[in-house]
């Protein structure tokens, strides 16, 4: 079950935290990954590291602001492979700050970076896969769209904004047995929440608030993302699926 041979996946803001935990997961069950960032020394480590381990992978890195070239990289995939099968549309940004002080710039940028390439991205992916009849989306949420908090008023906009659009898709896709799910990560230990783990007082939260008492680890986001790209998973479609220690489960 979950084998994902013969299937090519692009995984977005791939370089590293949980867009790397969920690409190297799907190399690991047989697929060709395509990893994107902005950073190509990054991403050529992380297919050297993929490789060393017999797994099949590339880099395409591009800004997924820039619609044009997300688009070039889905079709170019498509063509070269002769196939789409995952697209992962992970890639995201946070800006924390009170909403009486919060910069039209910086909510702009948060809403193209976390939805409006993720809408690029997954129309991209559709054109190549609604005709084939088959596909998989997976959209990185948060459990912050369900259980918000002070200062990421951007943020949660976004992420539930990826939630709306994970339903809407999978109702509009599914004709074309396309599936669109969407996974809503807890608070886990990744490079971009670096300051957080370094603030005892938060932390102590964090481990208080989950009934789970820890932080995610990266490894135990990777296997929701290999099911929900798999044949196992061709009827679930229009999921949010949180991976967060029973957080959103608490009062």
């Amino acid at each position: 079950m979950f084998d994902l041979k013969h299937k090519v996946a692009l995984v977005t803001g791939a370089s590293r935290g949980l867009g790397w935990a969920m690409a190297e997961s799907l190399a690991r069950a047989g697929a060709h990954v395509v990893l994107n960032s902005r950073d190509g020394a990054a991403l050529a480590a992380r297919v050297a590291q993929l490789q060393a381990q017999g797994l099949s992978g590339e880099a395409c890195a591009f800004d997924v602001t820039d619609t044009a070239a997300a688009e070039f990289c889905v079709a170019d995939i498509a063509t070269r492979h002769g196939r789409f099968d995952i697209l992962v549309a992970n890639a995201g940004i946070n800006h924390r700050a009170p909403i009486t002080g919060f910069a039209l710039a910086d909510f702009q940028r948060v809403m193209d970076t976390n939805l409006t390439s993720v809408w690029v991205l997954c129309r991209a992916a559709a054109q190549q896969m609604a005709p084939r009849r088959r596909g998989r989306i997976i959209m990185t949420g948060s459990i912050s769209a369900i259980n918000a908090r002070a200062t990421v008023s951007a943020y949660v906009a976004s992420k539930g904004a990826v939630h709306a659009l994970t339903r809407q898709l999978a109702v509009e896709l599914a004709p074309d047995q396309v599936t669109v799910n969407c996974i809503a990560p807890g608070f886990f230990a990744t490079e971009m929440n670096t300051p957080l783990l370094e603030n005892q007082e938060f932390n102590d939260w964090v481990c208080r608030r989950t009934p789970a008492g820890r932080w995610g680890e990266l490894g135990e986001i990777g296997p929701a993302a290999v099911f929900l790209a798999s044949d196992e998973a061709s009827y679930v479609s229009g999921l949010v699926l949180t991976v967060d220690g029973g957080f959103t489960a608490a009062m």
